[in-house]
């Protein structure tokens, strides 16, 4: 990989009403033209999201989003937009122009955060355009706001400057298989190369592996399922086989039993989300019954193939189990149930394109509606009757 995915990035959000400055600080601070300003309220429709190096702190991705008091029919399709980026919002930066603050919507958008428990700054736009009076006013009544103007390049410079001092307060730097392993641990990875994988190289999950293993002083092996006997003899030691989710049961019938045993799909849903919660919705696919309503969601968006792990795979093995009437619907990239009451089981993947927040997002609407969650790798250890096995090494 060549820059950090958004995935693994803290996600920062510009909120305000409309015509607060917040596309213009949006590209203030990306240095670069990114989101289109205008005079015109209602400028901004959809959210526009850019990678950037925050220096000192890291790489973030930041976000601009439409004015959330846009009371027309279309605003309000732009205003709930808006509010879902909170659901993957790691901080957010909330902005005010300086000649027309409305503190009760602050207010209201506080609730909102409070919801949610994301940190944020106060950021005051356009202070060029009042007086000096009304401005240290300002100051005295929100002594820990940022205040700004585009045509001041220091402001804006001491504005990332806090930024990425907030930042560095809450950040945590958590590994896949770091704290699970001792250094010096051997992991063999199982990759298969069938219809779904791309050609010529690795998909996502698989390369991050490979260097968190790298990072923790882990030694890596590399083999498709068709090879894998025989790298086992081969290799003097391997502490933990990790395999593609599909090829679980085939796997789990070659590594011998004093090996632990785990896929991708697990780690990262540890990783990203709640695995004790994924679990414990496992539970749940053995009291389907045969006309369950189950929700399958994708954090990426690709073209399915007659061997697609979320369209094709699973809804077949659920059937399998339960019975041919399931059904199923299907949410790709940020989509999800908006009522997930109204399914007897949520499936989540990996969620390698996800951000973490966006995840146990998901995994908090489930729990509040009592639905059960689980996740692709967890699913198919159960399905295979190997999950106490693929998850003893968390144990």
């Amino acid at each position: 990989m060549t820059q950090t995915p958004l995935a693994n990035r803290e996600h920062i959000a510009i909120f305000g009403n409309t015509n607060a400055g917040k596309s213009s600080l949006f590209n203030m601070i990306l240095n670069q033209d990114a989101a289109i300003v205008s005079e015109k309220h209602g400028t901004t429709t959809d959210p526009v999201i850019r990678a950037m190096e925050l220096i000192p702190f890291g790489p973030i991705a930041l976000i601009d989003t439409a004015g959330i008091n846009d009371k027309t029919v279309l605003g309000d399709v732009r205003t709930k937009k808006t509010q879902q980026i909170l659901s993957r919002t790691d901080f957010a930066l909330y902005l005010a122009p300086c000649n027309a603050f409305d503190n009760s919507d602050y207010a209201e958008f506080l609730k909102g955060l409070e919801d949610f428990q994301i940190e944020h700054i106060l950021i005051f736009t356009k202070t060029d355009l009042v007086s000096a009076q009304e401005l240290e006013a300002l100051k005295s009544a929100w002594p820990k706001a940022v205040f700004t103007s585009i045509n001041d390049l220091e402001s804006i410079l001491s504005l990332k400057e806090r930024l990425s001092t907030e930042l560095a307060k809450g950040q945590k730097e958590e590994s896949i298989l770091g704290d699970l392993l001792p250094e010096g641990s051997t992991v063999l990875m199982v990759v298969p190369c069938d219809s779904e994988a791309p050609k010529g190289r690795l998909i996502l999950p698989q390369v991050q592996l490979i260097r968190d293993c790298l990072d923790n002083g882990f030694k890596v092996a590399v083999s498709r399922e068709l090879e894998l006997a025989e790298m086992l003899q081969n290799l003097k030691q391997v502490d933990l086989v990790v395999t593609d989710s599909q090829a679980f049961k085939l796997v789990s019938e070659i590594v011998p039993t004093d090996i632990k045993l785990c896929s991708f799909s697990i780690l990262f849903g540890r990783h990203k989300g709640d695995i004790g919660e994924y679990i414990k919705g496992a539970a749940a696919i053995g009291r389907l019954k045969p006309d369950a309503k189950i929700a399958i969601t994708e954090g990426c968006t690709h073209n399915h193939t007659h061997e697609d792990i979320g369209q094709v795979k699973i809804p077949n093995w659920l059937r399998s189990k339960a019975g041919e009437a399931l059904s199923f619907d299907f949410y790709a990239g940020h989509d999800f149930p908006e009522h997930p009451e109204e399914y007897d089981l949520v499936v989540q993947c990996g969620g390698c394109m996800q951000n973490r927040r966006a995840i146990l997002h998901r995994i908090n609407l489930c729990k509040k509606v009592g639905v059960p969650i689980t996740n692709y790798g967890i699913l198919i250890a159960e399905i295979n009757g190997i999950l106490q096995r693929s998850t003893e090494l968390f144990k």
